[in-house]
């Protein structure tokens, strides 16, 4: 049998089978290479730095009145209206008028004693060593008092004590109470306060838009925290503030009961340690 060499105008260009006896040539796949585009990396951007801050800074001081303190009675009120609310018996106190009473003495005790207390510390001023003087007496009462065997006698004499209340007036008293409290602290103590910025201290008046300013060069801040009672119990760190200024008319200015006395000291050194011109805008 006889081969016919295959017609290469029968096929396209590329595609004619090998004639027999004719040598294949295999061409070996190219593998697709990979082209990596680097981008090009942008330098950060460097701000321009200004050792002048853009925007001032400031501290505000307020002062509270001694009425802040009075938080434990109207805090003791509410909760001896919850036990009497709670625990507390119907009490016919005259034909047709029942009234709601906690028929043990220990909550009117109790609320007529913080009242006590509260008024007393707030209205007597005990100081530094007052304060340690005051401490030791009543420290050397109590020994002396177990060292005499008195306190049976005493506690005896105190089970004797009944004070009560109905809860009517534990819900008024003390509702009154908090609301004053919270319009004198919230309110009526934030109309006047001190701004401190770099500088300048100045009283702000909201009320009248009135103002008064004072320069800080050779200005004295004195923070007075030595009040156990108010500052301590009551205030939970509180203080006075107390400023000398300097210069041909000498003033000094006293800022009583600051919350948080510490924090607000500390932020006004930092500020009055730095210049004015430091919150100025940056050069041109």
């Amino acid at each position: 049998m006889s081969t016919v060499p295959p017609n290469p105008s029968q096929y396209p260009p590329g595609t004619r089978p090998a004639a027999a006896g004719e040598p294949v040539f295999v061409t070996p796949p190219v593998a697709p290479q990979q082209v990596i585009i680097q981008q090009p990396v942008e330098a950060p951007a460097v701000k321009p730095h200004h050792t002048h801050l853009e925007q001032p800074q400031e501290v505000n001081v307020i002062s509270h009145s001694n009425f802040f303190y009075w938080w434990p009675v109207w805090l003791v009120g509410y909760i001896m209206a919850a036990v009497t609310y709670g625990w507390g018996n119907h009490v016919e106190i005259s034909p047709g008028n029942v009234e709601m009473i906690y028929a043990g003495k220990n909550p009117g005790v109790i609320f007529t004693l913080t009242f006590f207390l509260v008024i007393l510390i707030t209205n007597v001023t005990v100081r530094g060593l007052s304060s340690l003087v005051i401490l030791l007496v009543i420290a050397f009462g109590i020994l002396l008092a177990a060292y005499m065997q008195w306190w049976d006698t005493l506690l005896k004499e105190f089970s004797l004590l009944s004070i009560h209340m109905n809860l009517g007036f534990y819900v008024t008293f003390s509702t009154l109470l908090f609301v004053v409290w919270a319009i004198s602290t919230f309110i009526y103590d934030h109309l006047s306060y001190w701004r401190v910025t770099p500088g300048q201290v100045t009283h702000e008046f909201l009320i009248g838009a009135a103002s008064k300013s004072y320069d800080t060069r050779g200005m004295v801040f004195e923070k007075h925290r030595n009040d156990l009672f108010r500052h301590w119990v009551l205030g939970f760190g509180s203080g006075d503030i107390n400023i000398s200024t300097t210069g041909a008319q000498k003033t000094s200015i006293a800022i009583p009961n600051v919350l948080f006395v510490d924090a607000k000291v500390l932020a006004i050194q930092r500020l009055i340690a730095m210049k004015p011109d430091q919150f100025e805008g940056p050069p041109a």
